[in-house]
């Protein structure tokens, strides 16, 4: 799924809502990634465009292969990886810490949803490791989606990747970020399986009371979410039908406000977009 970033908020430098990372590393504490990098989720360096160019090198000489093999699912998943890795070199990060997220970097993410659509189409076995790589990478784009349903559907795609993951890795945090995503498609009865999935790995008492705290707050932001869905695309319906419905006021075609709140509301930081 490709997103609008011309003019607007879109033709900024738009901030990482990365307080989804302490939610997700935090879950991540008793999530077993295996051979995962943790570097791959998200790029520490602060240098972008030169940092980005040996991966976006890697993917032209991938996509090369590609053309000849265009089912080939080793290449496609080094594509993948490749062009997140491309994306992650692109976040910058300004002197008091903040991490930002460029047009560029989201644009590298783009290319990887589409690569690893590709990728899923080839193979019958996906690799867990990318499958949790793009789940969050997914989450990330789904923050800057041009409409609620745009983003709603971004969603879907990282539930999907972390559906690959529990069932390769099933644990209590692996549970718990299905659930947790699972929320903002409106499916809550199988966001309350993945919940009690994950209560019974869950390894304490501690660790119990974690994720019933922190799904409960992202039902309540997701139920939020949904009704701002609603709302706009019944708004949206109206005006396209007040104008003839000529115009892009179908349903599911709602914008975001303009006001650069995070579609996704606090469960993922909240902050939305950069000003």
């Amino acid at each position: 799924m490709l997103f609008d970033l011309r003019g607007g908020r879109r033709g900024k430098l738009v901030k990482v809502v990365y307080a989804v990372l302490a939610v997700l590393m935090g879950l991540s504490l008793f999530l077993v990634v295996g051979g995962l990098n943790i570097a791959e989720l998200f790029n520490s360096g602060t240098s972008t465009g030169d940092a980005a160019k040996p991966y976006e090198e890697q993917a032209e000489r991938i996509e090369a292969k590609l053309r000849k093999d265009p089912e080939d699912a080793d290449l496609l998943l080094a594509l993948t990886r490749a062009q997140v890795n491309a994306g992650n070199a692109q976040v910058e990060v300004e002197p008091n810490g903040q991490q930002q997220i460029t047009i560029e970097a989201i644009q590298e993410y783009q290319r990887a949803s589409q690569s690893w659509s590709e990728y899923l189409k080839a193979t019958d076995e996906p690799n867990v490791s990318l499958a949790l790589l793009m789940s969050n990478t997914l989450l990330q784009l789904a923050e800057y989606g041009r409409t609620f349903s745009e983003s709603a559907a971004t969603i879907g795609d990282a539930v999907d990747a972390q559906k690959i993951v529990t069932e390769q890795r099933p644990s209590a945090g692996a549970y718990t970020t299905l659930a947790l995503y699972t929320y903002f498609t409106g499916d809550f009865k199988a966001a309350d399986a993945a919940k009690n999935e994950a209560l019974k790995l869950a390894g304490s008492k501690e660790e119990d009371e974690a994720i019933k705290r922190q799904l409960s707050e992202t039902k309540k932001a997701a139920e939020t979410f949904l009704q701002r869905k609603k709302q706009g695309e019944k708004e949206a319906k109206e005006q396209a039908e007040g104008k003839g419905g000529a115009e892009a006021g179908a349903e599911g075609s709602a914008p975001l406000p303009e006001s650069g709140e995070s579609p996704l509301g606090s469960a993922f930081g909240g902050s939305g977009l950069g000003e």
